[in-house]
């Protein structure tokens, strides 16, 4: 009987990456128009979750620190996720502009890399969101401190619903303390899985405000 204790062998694990190919003539010029059709490939796929990204943020003094979000909006400013400003990200983002993004998507194979620059976005634009998320994730921004060490999990349920019982019968209104932020990139890098670790990766650079230029680049 196998002992259950054991570790896998992550070092002798190996896969086979032979489930598409990316080529120069086949993507389209617009890396966010690109971005949209890859995570449309992994919603058709059965990817969960095909909107989750990790996000990397640096302390003042350089340490970095990553988490996976969820991206609630793509267009021609940028990708859009929420969150708590009084988060730890929020609180690095504040000190250092300058975030990475990843998308990782096993299933099909591929994955894509954002880097760019963060802002806040509009009051108006994040009261939006927040009033089409389900009541108990608005009762949640306002019962999370986040990434503040709190006593127990008791405390935190306990605020949940002292805050049910305050909002009872009407509307919650969006934290001042939550919203979104965009990250408007700067590069993308797509990645294709390929046999023999020979992957594909192809990177936008951003020329000018509206233009991209399209390299390719060693696996």
């Amino acid at each position: 009987m196998a002992d259950a204790t054991k570790a896998p062998n992550v070092v002798g694990e190996r896969r086979e990456y032979e489930r598409g190919l990316l080529l120069e003539w086949n993507v389209d010029p617009d890396p966010i128009r690109e971005l949209q059709k890859w995570i449309a490939d992994a919603t058709a796929a059965g990817v969960p979750e095909p909107s989750a990204m990790t996000i990397a943020t640096a302390s003042p003094d350089g340490r970095p620190s990553a988490r996976v979000v969820l991206c609630r909006g793509i267009d021609e400013r940028g990708l859009v996720f929420y969150t708590n400003y009084e988060s730890r990200k929020s609180l690095e983002i504040q000190h250092n502009e300058h975030a990475a993004l990843v998308f990782y998507w096993p299933q099909v194979q591929r994955q894509v890399r954002v880097e760019g620059i963060t802002e806040r976005i509009e009051g108006e634009e994040s009261d939006a969101y927040f009033s089409s998320r389900p009541r108990g994730s608005q009762l949640g921004a306002w019962a999370s401190d986040q990434s503040q060490v709190i006593d127990d999990r008791a405390a935190l349920e306990a605020r949940l619903l002292e805050l049910e019982a305050e909002y009872d019968g009407q509307s919650i209104p969006r934290p001042p303390h939550w919203g979104g932020f965009r990250v408007k990139p700067t590069v993308f890098e797509f990645w294709q899985g390929r046999r023999n670790r020979l992957h594909d990766r192809l990177r936008y650079r951003r020329t000018n405000p509206s233009g991209w230029k399209i390299e390719r680049i060693a696996p």
